[in-house]
């Protein structure tokens, strides 16, 4: 793949689908696949593309933080709703559930910031594995199999959608995207909330927060596509000579290169 060929054709298919004068909303989460996507919806639609982050309470710890550092000067427009979030999951505890249901409150909400911004479009980094394995029945992402049917949007566009992880890291580096960004462990759409087994609850989601961070951290240098820790249920344990209660972290680690398989 040609990275300056491919942003040159994605550059010039927003412009086409959004025209002269209309305004676009995009989903921005600190990861690769959207921040690609928000730089190229940049280039292309300049001022008209509102960039958009969601605080959904089941993001990395400091992501928060961090995304209204680095979009913060393109006009982000930073939502709260961490509290609606975990009152759709309350009483959820199959995955493929918390994925539909994070993914249809996902979009009531963009349609509520284009609606008040007068965006007419939506923009999101969609890349090709996320519609393998939602189409194939493996898993719904929130963005594709977790999107509902009717919106209100006159279009979504999806500049990424044809290319794999690997090809939009290659796209990343060459638009010149901070090491951090274009090298940066995959995470799920819908949050920690596919990292817990059962209910999503706060108290669950602040635990697999912490647990995530440190075995990112602790396996940064061994340069895995993918670490990450999952909360699994409760257990009876002992510590310290004492009996104890408490939940289970599983921790897992992933080598891939394009994202469609792994070991």
């Amino acid at each position: 793949m040609d990275p300056k060929r491919f942003v040159e054709n994605a550059i010039q298919e927003i412009r086409r689908i959004v025209g002269p004068k209309k305004k676009a909303i995009i989903a921005v989460s600190g990861g690769v696949d959207s921040s690609v996507c928000a730089i190229i919806a940049n280039k292309a639609i300049g001022e008209r593309l509102v960039p958009v982050f969601v605080d959904t309470g089941l993001m990395r710890e400091g992501e928060a933080e961090r995304i209204r550092e680095i979009f913060g000067p393109m006009g982000l427009v930073f939502v709260d709703a961490k509290k609606k979030f975990f009152e759709a999951l309350k009483g959820v505890f199959d995955p493929e559930e918390k994925r539909k249901r994070i993914g249809k409150l996902f979009v009531r909400i963009f349609e509520s910031i284009a609606e008040k911004e007068g965006a007419e479009y939506l923009i999101q980094g969609t890349i090709y594995p996320d519609i393998i394995e939602s189409k194939g029945g493996i898993k719904s992402h929130h963005n594709v199999g977790g999107f509902p049917s009717k919106y209100r949007f006159k279009g979504v566009i999806e500049p990424l959608r044809d290319l794999y992880k690997d090809e939009v890291r290659e796209v990343a580096r060459f638009l010149g995207l901070p090491k951090e960004i274009s090298e940066r462990m995959p995470f799920p759409g819908p949050g920690l909330a596919v990292r817990i087994v059962g209910e999503v609850t706060p108290e669950k989601v602040e635990i697999v927060r912490k647990a995530n961070k440190i075995v990112e951290e602790e396996m940064e240098d061994l340069e895995k596509w993918q670490c990450f820790a999952a909360l699994v249920g409760r257990a009876t344990g002992v510590k310290g000579d004492i009996r104890v209660w408490g939940y289970i972290i599983s921790i897992r680690a992933v080598s891939s290169r394009d994202g469609m398989t792994a070991e």
